[in-house]
């Protein structure tokens, strides 16, 4: 073979293999590429994943709030109601109490010459069916009684406590004192009693309910 011949073959063969090297180095760089593209695809496919997690989260974590809200309203009103169902049976005690010391006096204690006026008087603090039955004790029996004898009684409280008590009745125990005088016995008698008393509120008022000797 000519020398020119050689040249033309060594001039083919590094052109073949510079072609070689260049299509290796082509599939290299794709090669490193490729798992870039994987990664990349790979990020974007978890970042969908975990805002979709997340607006899915989003009712859950509404319902859990809209359920303790609903809780705590419901626990910050019983706490409130029993605040004032507390305050309403202290200021019943306190009220019916005081209510039936002075009630109990005007109906027992009277005076011969006034005993009409004070029963009418009496009436006034107690509950319509208590005060037919009163004013039937009363008229019949006790102020001709009074009248005929000139009977004079007079009442005091000397202690009192509350049985039971809730916003619209109430129970008390009186503990009195009577001093009578009559025609027939001038000398003033004095004697101790006690009274169950029950109380039955009217608007803003304390009636009395029923009264009986104990």
């Amino acid at each position: 073979m000519s020398a020119d011949g050689n040249d033309r073959a060594e001039g083919n063969d590094r052109a073949d293999g510079n072609d070689r090297r260049e299509a290796v180095s082509e599939v290299t760089v794709s090669a490193v590429d490729a798992p870039g593209e994987t990664a990349e695809s790979s990020t974007t496919t978890e970042s969908a994943s975990t805002q979709g997690n997340s607006r899915s989260l989003l009712p859950r974590v509404a319902v859990v709030l809209t359920v303790v809200v609903a809780v705590l309203a419901v626990v910050v009103g019983w706490l409130a109601y029993g605040r004032i169902h507390d305050s309403a049976v202290e200021r019943a005690r306190v009220e019916a109490r005081a209510a039936a010391e002075a009630e109990v006096v005007a109906m027992l204690e009277y005076d011969f010459a006034t005993v009409d006026e004070q029963a009418e008087a009496a009436v006034g603090g107690l509950t319509p069916d208590f005060a037919t039955e009163y004013m039937n004790l009363m008229t019949n029996v006790v102020a001709p009684g009074a009248k005929e004898k000139s009977i004079t009684v007079q009442v005091s409280v000397q202690g009192s406590s509350v049985v039971s008590a809730d916003a619209d009745n109430a129970v008390m125990l009186l503990y009195l004192n009577q001093i009578t005088t009559s025609s027939d016995r001038p000398e003033a008698a004095s004697s101790g009693s006690r009274v169950r008393v029950e109380m039955q509120k009217d608007g803003d008022r304390w009636l009395v309910d029923r009264l009986t000797p104990v």
